[in-house]
């Protein structure tokens, strides 16, 4: 099977067998050892001296712990959305009862930053930004160290809280070069492990945020987090598989290095992007914003868009994702991130063109 999806993504099969390694006690001092070592790791690759935790749960847990760590009922908060995944960050701080004011983007194209610090500046209210940094809905990835800039550059001190689940570990992320507050991922991701774990870091302005915030929180509370990692333990029973997983993923990532993994990632988007161009389809994303982790591309006009992806499942054991929300049965998504090569994509792409080809995804009439 050619899993070619925004994530969950392939795994080495390094990380397979890591991750299929008996159980350990996770109050020992095996797990410990390995806690620590994962946490070094993850200060590597975000490239921060903040904290990094660990949480077993999914992107959508991370997105709920930043906002229920650093708000309370009432705050104002500033969300910019590319895309369906931005406008959950947003949905998740509204549920927990912030006051949310949209700054919506056209789908297929990044945010302005200059106006996303001009919106910023002109309420003193806003208690935060959610941004996400690289939207798997629309392959569009924000210009977030240009943003970042435009905000602190007057010497803001408001919150940045990013979803950067599909984009850390793959596209260049240095978190306290861009001065940013936490900072989310996810092991299903950029990390090439099986899904169940996220990764938030957390800035000194964001724990003195932690420490006025009032919204409910027990299970995803940073507090207990951080305190149980100065003894390289969890406060709840973790996913310890995924912990294996991620932690022979990281070995492997940092044997690497940081600089080829982008620059690796950079050429495979590229070549993507190429690929799917030389046998007829349209780019969605505007180029300038394009993903390195993800295209997507348009469903070509009479087509129908499931029958496309249900027939490249079927037939040629290819999977690639349709689209969400408003663009279902609009474009195709093609995932590009972690353990992934050339090869990969030609036999995606070579399956496409056979199902485009074929005369057999007409849309019903």
């Amino acid at each position: 099977m050619n899993l070619r999806i925004p994530g969950p993504t392939p795994c080495p099969p390094e990380v397979l067998a890591a991750s299929a390694k008996q159980m350990i006690n996770h109050r020992g001092p095996e797990f410990a050892e390995m806690a620590r070592r994962i946490e070094a790791g993850l200060k590597q690759v975000y490239a921060t001296r903040n904290n990094v935790l660990v949480l077993t749960t999914a992107g959508t847990g991370a997105l709920e712990s930043a906002v229920v760590n650093t708000l309370s009922p009432g705050d104002k908060v500033l969300s910019v959305s590319i895309g369906v995944f931005g406008d959950r960050f947003a949905s998740i701080a509204s549920a927990y009862g912030a006051e949310v004011t949209r700054l919506k983007y056209e789908q297929g194209t990044a945010a302005d930053p200059q106006e996303v610090a001009k919106a910023l500046r002109e309420d003193a209210d806003y208690k935060a930004l959610l941004i996400t940094h690289n939207e798997t809905s629309t392959a569009v990835t924000n210009p977030l160290a240009e943003t970042a800039r435009a905000i602190r550059r007057s010497g803001d001190e408001r919150l940045i809280l990013v979803d950067a689940i599909s984009s850390l570990s793959a596209l260049p992320l240095p978190v306290d070069e861009m001065d940013l507050d936490v900072v989310l991922s996810g092991s299903q991701k950029g990390w090439m492990a099986p899904p169940g774990l996220a990764m938030a870091s957390v800035s000194e302005r964001a724990w003195r945020a932690w420490e006025q915030a009032k919204m409910p929180r027990f299970y995803f509370d940073y507090g207990r987090a951080r305190d149980s990692a100065a003894s390289g333990q969890t406060p709840w029973t973790p996913a310890v598989s995924v912990y294996f997983a991620l932690d022979a993923a990281l070995q492997m990532m940092l044997a690497e290095g940081l600089p080829a993994i982008y620059q690796r990632h950079e050429r495979i988007g590229a070549y993507t992007r190429r690929r799917l161009q030389e046998i007829g389809l349209e780019l969605f994303a505007d180029p300038a914003h394009a993903s390195n982790t993800v295209t997507a591309v348009r469903v070509p006009e009479g087509m129908d868009g499931s029958a496309i992806t249900r027939t490249l499942r079927e037939k040629h054991a290819v999977v690639i994702a349709g689209g969400q929300g408003a663009l279902t049965g609009k474009i195709l998504r093609v995932g590009h991130m972690g353990y992934v090569t050339e090869a990969d994509i030609d036999g995606a792409v070579e399956a496409l063109r056979v199902v485009l080809t074929s005369g057999t995804v007409a849309s019903k009439s």
